[in-house]
């Protein structure tokens, strides 16, 4: 199977010579529309070349692939960092109604998740709850979709740790926040498709200064991840005009999580605490 995805096309043309008529309909059309292609089913896209659907699955097993699934999760990873919003729109058009939407978006979450699980490096994983615990200063950075994940990993983090800086678009510039940033502190961005070029100029900036970095994206094919020193993948695939930010929310539930079991009794005076205040100033309704 071809590993990198972004060599996909390449390798179909490389390989276009030795196809069977039927199968060459289909490589050419991929080469031709592979945006489009990546979310046909099988019988789809053998309607559209004029081949059975059996053909489309030999022609994803001559590409050295288990099953047409895979090759068609390998033309999704190509396109996903390329599609518009306007295209994504258009992916919605799949859902027949909003209750096939529904199970087909929570199944897809729950695919991803389960993705996750089964990739995630456990080396790398522990390896940056260490480094957040030896860094002086922790800077997270997130931008537009994942804006979200940064202030939710930077609020818990900074419960347990008080170190924390999130960065984010304000009155200062990205570069002005963290301008005393030093090789003693560590970087965590988080980064999934449409990646942030502005996400990447600051973490850049920062590696130059020789901050180690620590990338939460989505493969580690993607731009955050050439830069980052460790990298933590979770699965984002696209459904339509959002992404899903399930599995990497639950990956950086497992970051907060990891780092409170090794402060586990600073976390239980400091939440004593906070129930106090949160219980003389009425935060929170008495029913919930």
């Amino acid at each position: 199977m071809v590993e990198d995805n972004r060599n996909l096309i390449m390798e179909i043309q490389k390989r276009f010579s030795k196809l069977s008529k039927g199968q060459k309909l289909i490589a050419q059309y991929i080469i031709d529309n592979y945006d489009k292609a990546a979310f046909m089913t099988a019988s789809k896209l053998g309607d559209k070349v004029g081949v059975s659907e059996s053909t489309v699955v030999r022609f994803a097993n001559a590409m050295d692939f288990e099953g047409y699934p895979q090759l068609q999760r390998g033309l999704q990873e190509i396109i996903k960092t390329k599609l518009t919003t306007v295209q994504r729109v258009e992916m919605a058009r799949e859902y027949p109604d909003e209750i096939e939407a529904l199970k087909k978006v929570l199944k897809s979450d729950m695919d991803n998740i389960r993705s996750t699980l089964d990739s995630i490096d456990h080396e790398v994983f522990l390896e940056v709850i260490d480094l957040i615990f030896k860094a002086d200063k922790i800077y997270i950075i997130g931008l537009r979709s994942s804006t979200a994940l940064a202030e939710y990993l930077g609020f818990y983090l900074n419960l347990v740790l008080d170190n924390v800086k999130i960065i984010s678009y304000g009155i200062s510039d990205l570069f002005e926040q963290m301008l005393r940033v030093s090789d003693k502190d560590l970087v965590i961005a988080i980064s999934f498709p449409r990646y942030s070029n502005r996400t990447l100029q600051t973490v850049k900036y920062a590696k130059e200064q020789g901050v180690p970095i620590v990338g939460i994206t989505d493969s580690l094919l993607s731009p955050l991840a050439d830069i980052a020193d460790h990298s933590l993948t979770a699965k984002s695939n696209m459904l339509s005009f959002v992404d899903s930010l399930v599995a990497p929310l639950s990956l950086i539930n497992a970051i907060i999580v990891a780092v409170g079991m090794r402060e586990k009794e600073e976390v239980t005076d400091y939440f004593n605490k906070l129930e106090e205040i949160w219980e003389k100033y009425n935060i929170y309704d008495r029913q919930g």
